[in-house]
């Protein structure tokens, strides 16, 4: 555009000298303004910005030299004029920003960028800031404390309790014995053994043999007898599971024994180690499922969740109120208390701009529609002459 507007000056200096050399009086008039006033607009349009050809003329470089009144004026322009509570009401109203939002959110595609957005920046950020020790230390710490706040005991009584009631507790006491008879019976020849290293030397093992087949044959018709549903053993058994149950609904020191032991074992290095290699386990699947890129499963689901919250938010007319109220009441109430301020942020950001980088970045934006003001000046100013040279003529 500046080379257009020098092109039309340009054309004005040379019909200039061509009406000069042929003594043409209504070109040389016309050449004459046009090029006065392409000069003149060329210097207006240039003193905005810079001085003209470097010279520090005075009331020139106008928008670099006055850029903190400006800012300032801008400032209180937006604060006075634009922060007001009725074109503010007004303004919102018309946004109905619920409605908007939902609409933009429940779309598969914006859903979509926003779950790629936190998978491929979020979530791999959080994962290296996150410090192992700390969340491996703050999972023990949160485990214990659960596990100190539960009572074990009513769990294992309620448990017990309900197995004791149907055929299940029948089965699995039959169960338990018919494995122990089981492992008598296999273990018979170490049974021999273990009653012999115990019985004197002196009884030359002759009465090893009949202590051990006594033993034995106790031992498996108790086991048998035991498994007899309706047999005396079995009924001590029952009565004992039924006293232990009880213990352990009522007995507070039962209950605190329950509670130590496994509080104890849950102390134990091994569950420790156990409890905080949860975070590594988690953190592994997260770091290999984010890399699967559009087969991600967290960037699916996340997909899915904010598409389905939009789309509920906007059937939900309550929340949608409630959110629009927000934006009226609060929001407007937050932008009104804070309206100076706000203008003393535009203006103290136009204060900290450099005074060449601002009239540089004003001039890209503006400068194109202010060179026809240099090609308007000099048309215009060629008119003039025109003019001016036949009302010369006529007087």
């Amino acid at each position: 555009m500046k080379n257009i507007a020098l092109f039309v000056l340009g054309i004005a200096v040379v019909c200039f000298f061509v009406a000069h050399h042929y003594k043409v009086g209504w070109l040389k008039a016309i050449s004459e303004a046009a090029m006065v006033g392409g000069i003149a607009d060329w210097f207006a349009v240039v003193a905005l910005f810079k001085h003209p050809l470097g010279i520090p003329i005075p009331h020139t470089a106008l928008i670099p030299n006055n850029k903190d009144a400006i800012g300032q004026n801008l400032g209180s322009f937006v604060s006075d004029e634009f922060l007001i509570k009725e074109k503010l009401e007004i303004k919102l109203d018309e946004f109905d920003f619920a409605t908007k939002a939902t609409n933009w959110l429940k779309n598969e595609e914006n859903s979509t960028k926003i779950a790629s957005l936190l998978v491929e920046n979020v979530i791999p950020g959080v994962l290296k800031t996150i410090d192992d020790t700390d969340v491996k230390n703050f999972i023990q710490q949160q485990f214990e404390i659960k596990l100190q706040q539960l009572n074990f005991s009513e769990w294992i009584a309620l448990g017990l309790e309900s197995l004791s009631k149907s055929d299940k507790q029948t089965e699995f006491i039959t169960n338990v014995l018919t494995v122990l008879a089981s492992e008598l019976e296999t273990n018979r020849i170490e049974i021999d053994e273990k009653v012999k290293s115990a019985t004197p030397w002196y009884t030359m093992g002759v009465a090893d043999k009949k202590i051990a087949k006594g033993v034995y044959n106790g031992l498996y018709e108790f086991l048998n007898s035991a498994k007899e549903p309706d047999s005396t053993i079995r009924e001590k058994i029952n009565l004992y599971v039924f006293n232990f149950i009880e213990e352990l609904k009522n007995a507070p020191e039962m209950q605190q024994k329950i509670n130590s032991i496994i509080i104890d074992f849950t102390q134990k290095e091994e569950f420790q180690n156990y409890i905080g290699s949860i975070w590594q386990e988690i953190k592994k699947a997260v770091t290999e499922d984010i890399n699967n890129g559009e087969e991600s499963k967290i960037k699916i689901s996340l997909a899915r969740m904010i598409s389905n919250f939009g789309l509920t938010i906007q059937n939900d007319i309550v929340m949608t109120t409630k959110i629009n109220n927000f934006l009226k009441i609060d929001l407007l109430g937050i932008l009104l208390r804070n309206k100076k301020a706000i203008g003393d942020l535009i203006a103290n950001s136009m204060q900290s701009w450099d005074k060449k980088e601002i009239a540089d970045k004003l001039e890209l934006e503006v400068g194109k529609d202010l060179q026809f003001i240099r090609i308007n000046g000099t048309v215009v100013g060629g008119i003039v002459g025109l003019f001016i040279y036949f009302v010369e003529l006529f007087i």
